[in-house]
């Protein structure tokens, strides 16, 4: 059994948003927390005490996921008013909308180059974002209902998602196709992840469990069920030999993965569990839920340095990759014969002073830099302001510092206005022209997915009732 010492502890909790919590999320810098809810705002806390909160308003509906991007420059929110928002984590508000899917957005997530960002919707698809240009790439479409979560691999090369069609899939980004399929003839998967290796996939299931797979050899390697509800989301331990889940039946749960066990269970929230993250650092883990609380956990875990385990495993991030003791085990049934105790956690029994956090809150009203379909193009920066705070990624500019950008900007606002017009005011019409056409020819490909779908929803009531007079038939004959 674990010592005292190393028991995570409550540290603080945050109270501001007025309905459940949906989604959380750390800056990088880990001094940062960002929250969704159902109160249709995003919240962003400082870790650091007796600090403004900033609520950021924009959506019309609940919002169901937030992400930071790598670099902790942007932040991207996904709601049911279909639409997906990029923010500067700042006072400002500037906000960037995406608007291509047809149904509500039910998951964000960025590649780990912050190129990328993915995001998943109850129109049955995945639409892949091209981040520096902000831009819609393209959709993948093998799912036969509302498509719950999807995320990158450590690597990028790969994605997986789950649906409520009880399947989890695997997809290529290099040649966009589905290149594994898991299925389930129970349930299916609230939320699933990478670990952080890049070997396996874990998912919470709606029939109470959690599962591991490897994808190399595409195997079943542990089953856990500890819950007593549905678990809506989970997160790995950077290390990723350690586990944290979060469940409709009010708990959060540790689980070793080394020895595959059940280690800690966390009493703090009052109702339902629907988010759970660990900080990238792995010091830290943030939960929320049903009761709009936002519970900030201390862990003391294998505390590391945040690149430590890329370099560790970065010989292993391939499917011919042969398996390695420090990959996520047992591959069989562990032969322990000792049965060890799991740790109960009741903060509000056990912590009598919990640092509350109930900060001032600062309303932060987007306005919209740009208003996009899948093909996005950005507003002018502001006179004298850094482009690449602009929601460009510094890191994604091609040869180009922000300090460059910034003085170039410089250099051109002494010119007079008709030296600005670089390009013949016939060309700009018709560009401008085009952009329009452009535009419709999206929409119009949005209403056609959406027709596609209620098509594809009526064509399987027809078969099902098909079948049914089938079935009857033959019980007559």
């Amino acid at each position: 059994m674990a010592s005292a010492r190393e028991d995570p502890i409550l540290e603080r909790y945050f109270k501001g948003h007025k309905a459940a919590i949906t989604s959380v999320d750390f800056n990088p810098n880990c001094k940062q927390l960002a929250t969704a809810s159902w109160d249709t705002f995003l919240m962003l806390w400082s870790l650091k005490p007796h600090t403004r909160a900033y609520r950021y308003v924009g959506h019309k509906d609940v919002v169901t996921s937030v992400q930071f991007s790598p670099q902790g420059n942007l932040l991207a929110s996904a709601s049911r008013d279909r639409t997906v928002r990029l923010w500067v984590p700042d006072r400002k508000g500037k906000s960037s909308e995406f608007k291509a899917h047809t149904a509500p957005v039910r998951s964000v997530d960025f590649s780990a180059d912050g190129q990328l960002l993915a995001t998943a919707s109850e129109d049955k698809s995945i639409k892949i974002w091209n981040m520096y240009r902000q831009r819609f790439l393209y959709s993948l479409y093998r799912h036969t209902h509302w498509v719950r979560c999807a995320k990158f691999s450590p690597d990028g090369r790969l994605i997986v998602s789950c649906s409520e069609d009880k399947t989890i899939k695997i997809w290529d980004t290099a040649s966009k196709q589905c290149v594994n399929n898991f299925s389930d003839s129970v349930g299916f998967a609230n939320f699933v992840d990478f670990s952080p290796n890049g070997t396996c996939i874990a998912s919470a299931g709606s029939d109470h469990t959690v599962k591991i797979w490897d994808i190399r050899v595409n195997k079943l390697l542990q089953h856990y069920q500890v819950n007593s509800c549905g678990v809506n989301c989970l997160s790995f331990h950077p290390l990723g030999n350690s586990m944290v889940t979060a469940s409709s039946d009010g708990t959060l749960r540790i689980l070793d993965l080394l020895e595959g066990r059940l280690i800690y269970t966390l009493q703090g929230h009052t109702g339902p569990v629907f988010a759970v993250t660990f900080s990238k650092d792995g010091e830290l883990f943030a939960s929320g839920g049903a009761d709009a609380q936002v519970l900030l956990w201390r862990t003391h875990f294998n505390q590391l340095q945040c690149k430590d385990p890329n370099k560790r495993n970065l010989k292993r991030l391939h499917f011919e990759s042969s398996p390695h003791l420090l990959d996520i085990y047992p591959r069989s049934p562990h032969p322990h014969q000792e049965k060890k105790e799991i740790i109960e956690i009741n903060p509000k029994l056990e912590v009598m002073d919990l640092k509350s956090s109930s900060p001032t809150v600062v309303d932060v009203f987007s306005f919209d830099s740009t208003s996009a379909t899948d093909s996005t193009s950005r507003a002018a920066p502001e006179k004298g302001e850094d482009i690449s705070s602009y929601f460009l990624n510094p890191s994604l500019i091609p040869e180009c510092s922000s300090t460059t950008v910034k003085k170039k900007e410089e250099d051109f606002s002494d010119l007079p206005f008709e030296s600005h017009r670089s390009i013949p005011l016939a060309v700009t019409d018709a560009l401008e022209h085009i952009m329009e056409q452009l535009n419709v020819l999206t929409q119009t490909v949005s209403i056609l997915e959406q027709r596609l779908t209620l098509t594809e929803d009526k064509l399987k009531g027809c078969l099902e009732n098909q079948q049914k007079l089938f079935n009857v038939i033959q019980q007559r004959s």
